[in-house]
């Protein structure tokens, strides 16, 4: 099959691009966008690493074509930091030891925003519960909830 053309907003940012049917979005943003931030795990849809929110929902980049994302806004781990500073979901990550070897950090930030900006509040059943969709092999979750948590303070105190 030819090559097809998109255009989706990718961290803010208008692209238009030439893609394989086949290219998988994990791929494009990766190898054509350079956004080395998404990372690619089990290539199933099971661990989580590759998630990325396309009009606000979280997704699995390895499960989704590129031509799938057509006409939508995807937001990449890549975008959460802005003018070189951490988010505050970044921030709490960072002080309380969110991550260990990192691998299953961008994909824990991507549906931690995603329940964030659906409930500013959430209980840490909740957060539990968002964050049990991706796999993490290193810190047993109790320090991403915490860091959940903590970015939540920091968001009512209005940190920046």
């Amino acid at each position: 099959m030819a090559a097809l053309s998109i255009s989706l907003k990718v961290n803010g940012a208008a692209v238009s691009r030439t893609v394989e049917p086949r290219t998988l979005l994990s791929d494009f943003l990766r190898d054509e966008l350079d956004l080395k931030g998404t990372h690619v795990g089990c290539e199933h849809g099971v661990c989580g690493t590759c998630t990325v929110l396309i009009d606000g929902q979280a997704v699995r980049s390895c499960l989704t074509f590129a031509v799938q994302a057509d006409g939508c806004a995807i937001r990449t781990v890549d975008g959460l930091a802005q003018g070189g500073q951490l988010n505050l979901l970044q921030q709490g990550f960072w002080e309380k030891h969110g991550l260990q070897c990192g691998f299953c950090t961008p994909g824990m930030l991507m549906v931690a925003t995603e329940l964030l900006e659906r409930n500013a509040n959430p209980s840490a059943d909740e957060i539990r519960e968002a964050v049990s969709a991706n796999l993490c092999r290193c810190t047993g979750y109790y320090n991403i909830v915490e860091s959940i948590q903590h970015a939540v303070t920091l968001m009512k105190q209005g940190a920046k």
